[in-house]
């Protein structure tokens, strides 16, 4: 089976990662952690597919993409 792609975005503004995805209908979950956020995703995942009518299945293999923008500041010479 090909892995769901799974995107996590962080919401500056929120202070949470926000996890998104085309391949699994409904899903938005968010969290303060990534580890907190798989968590969440590893029972929402399975849950939202089998509402889905998604095939059985025993393991549903996922890819966690996430992307965060930052600033880097040089210090004062």
């Amino acid at each position: 089976m090909k892995a769901l792609f799974i995107r996590a975005e962080w919401d500056e503004e929120a202070e949470v990662w926000v996890a998104t995805s085309d391949d699994v209908p409904g899903l938005v979950a968010e969290a303060d952690t990534t580890e907190a956020l798989l968590a969440k995703l590893h029972i929402l995942i399975p849950e939202l597919l089998d509402a889905n009518g998604y095939p059985d299945g025993e393991s549903m293999p996922f890819e966690l993409f996430t992307r965060r923008f930052d600033v880097a500041h040089r210090q004062a010479a």
